[in-house]
């Protein structure tokens, strides 16, 4: 299991250089073009070494990091279609939740998707999972923020790394599934859950080139505490093409950010659906976490999604 000693990272004034930082990112980020390194070993060697059905481990380049993610591949020669998905925040560098570590929940999803039978991307964005020792892991950002400037600061802080940092790896994985020989680059969507799905939504209104996206539980734990974030994710709403998909259970933290973005996505008669499932399991935890937890309950509905706005 990989290691970061990240605790302590930030203290007193070096706190508002990372926000910053960040500020400047997240306006620089537009101009600045994405850069792909291709997987660190051939197709054809990684073959022979991997059994059936296991994922091929590949190294994708963000800015000037090396970021690692698990790339699953359906049987036969292709093109076929792809999805890019994006974690949500973990409770430390390994650990995605209760005692779930990062790697073991994108051996999860990956099946499923290869099962329907699409190319899936699991990226580890920086300071998680495989990409652990590429840059700081954001849990422990946050909270020396909050720990030197507060509660209010903390909640900014994360919104300018999603909308910067963080979005800048998940176009990297975008970026990076176009290169692939098996992958029909015309056929691609973005899926998230959590924090992951807000950058999900960010994604899909940033590259033109996707088809759909579908967003669990996409700021359930964060919408009422961020009137910034609001804002963005409401705009973002506002501008994306393309089909959206927004999946929440009636138990999640909140339902309000579905409800709100699918109210102002059909205002403006975009195309969209929004599901929110019956309580599953016993606390708010569980119901945010359906993706991982009862993949039945949202299978079908999803690829049925998938299938008739990516593949076709």
């Amino acid at each position: 299991m990989m290691t970061q000693p990240t605790r302590g990272l930030l203290s007193g004034p070096r706190s508002c250089s990372i926000v910053q930082m960040a500020e400047r990112n997240s306006g620089a980020m537009k101009k600045l073009p994405v850069l792909i390194l291709a997987a660190l070993i051939s197709d054809a060697a990684m073959a022979q070494s991997r059994a059936p059905g296991e994922p091929q481990t590949v190294e994708v380049a963000s800015g000037s990091l090396r970021l690692k993610a698990l790339l699953w591949k359906p049987a036969g020669r292709g093109p076929v279609p792809a999805v890019l998905f994006n974690h949500g925040r973990s409770t430390d560098p390994q650990t995605h939740y209760r005692q779930v570590t990062i790697t073991e929940a994108a051996s999860i999803l990956g099946p499923v998707f290869v099962k329907h039978g699409y190319a899936f991307l699991y990226l580890f964005r920086r300071g998680e999972g495989l990409s652990a020792d590429q840059g700081p892991f954001i849990g422990d950002l946050l909270e020396q923020e909050e720990a030197t400037n507060g509660e209010v600061a903390r909640r900014h802080l994360q919104y300018l790394l999603m909308t910067s940092d963080h979005l800048n790896d998940a176009l990297a994985g975008l970026g990076f599934l176009k290169t692939l020989p098996q992958v029909d680059a015309h056929r691609i969507a973005v899926v998230g859950h959590s924090f992951g799905g807000q950058i999900t939504l960010l994604a899909a209104e940033r590259d033109s080139t996707v088809r759909a996206a579908v967003a669990f539980a996409a700021a359930a734990n964060s919408w009422d505490g961020s009137a910034e974030l609001r804002v963005a994710l409401l705009d973002t709403a506002r501008k994306i093409t393309v089909p959206i998909m927004l999946l929440q259970t009636s138990n999640d933290y909140s339902v309000m950010p579905g409800r709100a973005l699918a109210a102002e996505m059909a205002r403006l008669s975009k195309p969209h659906v929004l599901k929110i499932y019956p309580s599953f399991g016993h606390t708010a935890d569980d119901g945010h976490n359906l993706v991982y937890l009862d993949i039945a309950r949202w299978e079908k509905d999803v690829f049925r999604f998938l299938d008739e706005h990516v593949r076709r």
